[in-house]
C-alpha cells in the first residue's frame, strides 16, 4: 500500500484582540497599583511574559492592541479589572498550527 505523508496547516483557534483604553491611565496605575506599590515597565512585562519594549510601545501609542492573556496578565498586575485598561478589539488573529507528519 502507498501511502503518502504531508504537513497540514489548520486553523485552531482565534486570538481575541484588546487595545489600551489610554495609555496615561496605564502610565498612573503603574505608579499606585492595587498593592500601593510602583510597578516598572520592565516589572510589568515580566508578570505579564513580553518583551519590555511591549509595555514601552503601549505607552507611547506604538503599539495599540495585545493578546487576552497579556491584557489580563497586565490588570492582574495592576490590581484592576480587565475593562478598566481594555476595549475588546473589534480585529481577532486566527492561529496557524502546523502539524506534522499527516499519513493518507
Amino acid at each position: 500500500m502507498n501511502s503518502a505523508t504531508h504537513e497540514v496547516t489548520a486553523l485552531s483557534e482565534i486570538e481575541i484582540k484588546y487595545r489600551l483604553a489610554a495609555a496615561d491611565t496605564l502610565r498612573t496605575l503603574m505608579k499606585r497599583t492595587g498593592d500601593g506599590r510602583p510597578v516598572s515597565i520592565r516589572g510589568l512585562a515580566d508578570a505579564a511574559e513580553v518583551h519590555h519594549s511591549t509595555i514601552g510601545d503601549l505607552l507611547t501609542g506604538k503599539q495599540q492592541t495585545v493578546s487576552e492573556p497579556v491584557a489580563q496578565a497586565v490588570a492582574d498586575r495592576i490590581g484592576v479589572d480587565l475593562g478598566v485598561l481594555w476595549i475588546r478589539d473589534g480585529r481577532t488573529a486566527r492561529i496557524l498550527q502546523r502539524r506534522q507528519a499527516v499519513s493518507s
